[in-house]
This record gives structure tokens, C-alpha cells and sequence, in this order.
């Protein structure tokens, strides 16, 4: 077989080569992880987004500041609800600290089960890509191999191409 022929031969294998390797297509954990939800685990999520916000420290700080002017400069003394040392909003601050410890726990607890699917697909796309690597690897090998017999047959090619060409021109040079 011609040396031109091997050539486009091994081309076309080289390129016709990750076709092979195609497997199918591994889900996304962040789809997988959302259809999971339930309403309760939207919403909790939604509270603890919004808890940990700066939205929410600025909003809360404005109402805290409101709530002490109010309770001690903008009312009458006699009309003070609350007057210092501000036991309501004491009470209310834990009320709301004793909701929303919780509803930020199970937040942070999904995300780490999200978090956790996350690297089991890290894993399987890595064993998957060592593996289509490894298989690769072969392939260039053996495609490497068969380049350096087609050189060789090249060459041993070449040198009878010589021999020959040495030959005839010694029967013309002696006719």
C-alpha cells in the first residue's frame, strides 16, 4: 500500500476519534437538586437569602433605630409602648432570632446536600474523563506504532528504490 494512503488512513482515525468517545451526557446536579424542593425548602431558603442580606441588616437597623426614637424622644413620656430598657423589642428580637436560626439551618444543610451531589458528579465526570484520557492515550500509542512501521516501510521502500535505480544505472552506464 502506498505510504500516501497509510497516511490519509491514520488522518482519518485521528479525527474520526472522540466520535468514539461520546458517552452520554451526565445530568445537571443543579436541575437534579431543584426538582427536589418542596415549597417549605423555597421558602426557607428565600427567608435565609433575604436574612442574610445587607438589605436586611440595613432595613432591621432603621427599625431598631426607629423603634428607640420612637420609645424615647418622638412620644410623649406617657405614651411610650415600650420604654427603655425596651423589653418588647427584646422579646421580639428573640422571637424572630428563635424562627430564624432554624430556617437558616435547614437552608445551610440543603446546600450542603447540594453541595455534596455536587462533588459525587465532580467524581464521575473525572473518572470519566481519566477514563476517556486513558483511552486516548492508547489510541495515540497505537496510531504511533503504526506511523513508525509505516516509516519503516518507508524507508526499507527508499533503500530499494536506490538499490534499484543504483542497478539500472550500472547495466546502462555498462551497456
Amino acid at each position: 500500500m502506498p505510504f500516501t494512503s497509510h497516511v490519509r488512513r491514520l488522518s482519518h482515525q485521528v479525527r474520526h476519534m472522540p466520535s468514539k468517545l461520546r458517552r452520554p451526557k451526565l445530568p445537571n446536579t443543579n436541575d437534579e437538586f431543584e426538582d427536589r424542593l418542596t415549597f417549605g425548602d423555597r421558602a426557607a431558603d428565600k427567608v435565609a437569602a433575604f436574612g442574610g442580606s445587607w438589605t436586611f441588616v440595613l432595613l432591621f437597623m432603621g427599625i431598631l433605630a426607629f423603634w428607640m426614637a420612637l420609645n424615647t424622644e418622638l412620644l410623649p413620656l406617657r405614651d411610650h409602648f415600650d420604654p427603655y430598657p425596651f423589653i418588647l423589642l427584646n422579646l421580639m428580637l428573640s422571637t424572630l432570632a428563635a424562627f430564624q436560626a432554624p430556617i437558616i439551618m435547614m437552608s445551610q444543610n440543603r446546600q450542603a446536600a447540594k453541595d455534596r451531589l455536587a462533588v459525587e458528579h465532580d467524581y464521575e465526570v473525572n473518572l470519566r474523563s481519566e477514563s476517556e484520557i486513558r483511552a486516548l492515550r492508547a489510541r495515540l500509542d497505537a496510531l504511533h506504532d503504526k506511523y513508525d512501521a509505516l516509516l519503516e516501510s518507508h524507508d526499507q521502500l527508499h533503500e530499494r528504490h536506490e538499490k534499484l535505480m543504483r542497478h539500472l544505472l550500472e547495466r546502462d552506464g555498462a551497456a
